[in-house]
């Protein structure tokens, strides 16, 4: 790959990244209600999963994910479930929000907990798949070796989720003294709820690339 074709890669990797979506919400919530082992631990998890779908995509499976609408529909439904899942937990626990010590103690949870819930949030989009499959092609320079290139592109799409992830925690994390106020934590979950939730019931309609 020559300098060039990494540059546009990765400026088109950036932008796409950078965009708000199931992974960002969930660096906030992390970065706003823990702290930045965890949202570090989150975000390991994240790009951890994109590795492995885009293995999974440039190995030639992805191409069979999308080309079949049952193994589609299955992974859309699981995906969907899981956001729609993690926005109703949200708005139960804005339900039950009281902000004393005793009631924190309810938002502890485990780095490992935290690295798995976020590693299935990221295998279970098939949006990241259909990036790789449309975007990786572009890309790649036939006559040259594919795997050289595959741990280019595949790193740098890493990188930048990893870093955009720890960025949008730290500033949720700075701005957690705005949110001891117990009415705004309230409205906190329930937006981002809501935002799960939305996200889930958008996965829905995410069609295949040959539709």
């Amino acid at each position: 790959m020559n300098t060039d074709i990494i540059l546009v890669y990765s400026l088109v990797a950036f932008f796409y990244i950078i965009s708000p979506g199931p992974a960002i919400f969930l660096a906030l919530t992390n970065g706003i209600l823990y702290d930045m082992k965890m949202v570090m631990t989150s975000s390991f998890g994240n790009i951890l999963g994109l590795f492995i779908l885009s293995a999974i995509s440039i190995s030639g499976l992805g191409v069979i994910l999308v080309t079949s609408s049952t193994l589609f529909m299955i992974v859309k439904v699981v995906g969907a479930v899981y956001l729609i899942y993690l926005g109703i937990k949200q708005f139960r626990s804005a339900s039950s929000l009281k902000l004393n010590k005793k009631e924190k103690k309810k938002y502890q949870k485990s780095l490992k907990k935290g690295f798995f819930e976020s590693f299935f949030l990221a295998v279970t989009n098939p949006k990241p798949i259909i990036f790789f499959i449309a975007l990786f092609p572009q890309f790649l320079s036939l006559e040259n070796d594919l795997i050289p290139q595959f741990f280019i592109m595949t790193g740098i799409f890493m990188f930048f989720s990893f870093i955009s992830l720890c960025i949008y925690g730290f500033i949720a994390k700075s701005t957690k003294e705005w949110f001891k106020k117990e009415n705004t934590m309230i409205w906190f979950h329930r937006v981002t709820g809501g935002l799960f939730i939305g996200l889930g019931f958008s996965l829905f309609k995410l069609k295949n690339i040959q539709n």
